[in-house]
């Protein structure tokens, strides 16, 4: 061999060890270490599943953020629970001052049943309850008590949901709404009847065509049902609406669905066969001035009422209630009109059969509703005459006696 002579491995003669072996290298083809040769395999192999820094920091955090959810959730619950307990232990309390407010009210009527109390001292008494009740009924207080059931309107139409605002500016809420669909709604029902009359005579050649008739008719339906709807809602709230107003309703919901269903005839028998649905258009109309005095008077009226504390804050304005000072007479005769041409109409539809054989069962049906709203009217209109006589009759024996004193 050469002087240069280069062993069987490659390595230069000088370089072999004794046992002929060459020594490692440090250089670029020698192997990396374990880490580097764990992250070499990570980046080159994606199926090996390695955890590198960053995936455990954000597991690490999120198992902290788990932990203080739970936690949170934990706290909230006990939170809950005393709520509870605290809000049962009032509603107890609530429910036992309404009654001692009933058990009070009693003693009273008894004591002056008996001549054992002077009617002065009643009528101061009545104030207090009444202040009392109110505390109860119209503040905070009212969310402890346990809500009047929906009613059998509100489960079909709405199922067994609770409707009852918890806060009270959300019940306030509902109130504001029903006032302003009213007054909404007060402006077509005076509107709808006088155009369909107006163009029978000067565009329809003295007849209606079905399909105005039809149309209005179903939005009288629409109208009927969302009213009722939303009267059953405040009357969970607590509104003061008497019973009859919403029973009122439902017929007149009745009455729209039967009246959709009875058939407008043209030429050449329009004219006794539409005569009812004149008058009724014109009954129609008469209601809606009836509706826009109510809104625009009665409600300033029942404000007051409200600052006096002498109405709860869910009242609102139905059927007849106090109106301003004057009022009485414009107001009540033109219900009593009402209520006297709604009557005729409907013993006029009644007695259909008995003129003519060739009628619909409409007719009857609609007359029938027609009398029942007109004497439920008439009864609740004269109990609230009644009330205010009673009233008027408190408040001046109150200022005779103020007089006395002053004197």
């Amino acid at each position: 061999m050469g002087e240069a002579g280069i062993a069987a491995g490659g390595a230069p003669v000088d370089e072999l060890t004794q046992d002929g072996m060459a020594p490692p290298h440090s250089n670029s083809n020698s192997l990396p270490d374990s880490d580097s040769n764990s992250n070499t395999g990570c980046a080159a192999n994606r199926s090996y599943r390695c955890e590198l820094p960053a995936e455990k920091e954000i597991v690490a955090r999120i198992g902290s953020f788990v932990e203080r959810c739970k936690k949170l959730q934990d706290e909230a619950s006990v939170h809950s629970s005393r709520i509870r307990a605290e809000a049962q232990v009032l509603s107890q309390h609530a429910l036992a001052y309404d009654a001692e407010i009933k058990s009070l009210k009693g003693e009273i009527a008894a004591l002056l049943e008996k001549d054992m109390i002077g009617n002065h001292l009643v009528e101061k008494l009545d104030d207090d309850l009444y202040r009392a009740r109110s505390m109860i009924y119209e503040g905070d207080v009212a969310a402890l008590l346990p809500h009047k059931s929906n009613g059998l309107f509100l489960r079909l139409l709405l199922g067994p949901v609770n409707v009852r605002a918890t806060r009270n500016d959300a019940r306030f809420k509902v109130k504001e709404e029903y006032n302003t669909y009213r007054d909404r709604t007060a402006v077509l029902f005076l509107a709808f009847p006088c155009v369909l009359l107006l163009l029978k005579n000067f565009l329809w050649s003295g007849c209606f065509p079905a399909v105005p008739v039809q149309a209005y008719q179903a939005w009288l339906l629409f109208f009927y049902t969302s009213l009722a709807l939303r009267e059953n809602i405040l009357r969970v709230n607590g509104s003061d609406i008497r019973p009859w107003w919403v029973y009122h309703h439902y017929f007149a919901m009745v009455t729209a669905l039967v009246s959709l269903t009875w058939g407008i005839q043209g030429h050449p028998s329009c004219v006794r066969k539409q005569e009812a649905v004149r008058h009724f258009l014109s009954w129609a109309a008469m209601q809606g001035v009836s509706m826009l005095l109510q809104n625009r008077y009665q409600r300033q009226r029942l404000y007051t009422r409200i600052a006096l504390g002498k109405a709860g804050r869910m009242d609102v304005v139905w059927g007849e209630t106090a109106g301003m000072k004057g009022q009485i007479w414009v107001l009540y005769p033109l219900l009593f009109i009402l209520q006297a041409f709604q009557f005729f109409i409907g013993f006029k539809l009644l007695k259909t059969p008995m003129v003519d054989k060739d009628y619909d069962w409409q007719m009857v049906a609609c007359g029938v509703l027609l009398i029942v709203m007109a004497v439920g009217n008439f009864a609740n209109t004269m109990a609230t005459v009644a009330t205010k006589v009673k009233v008027k009759s408190r408040m001046k024996r109150k200022l005779q006696r103020m007089s006395s004193k002053t004197s």
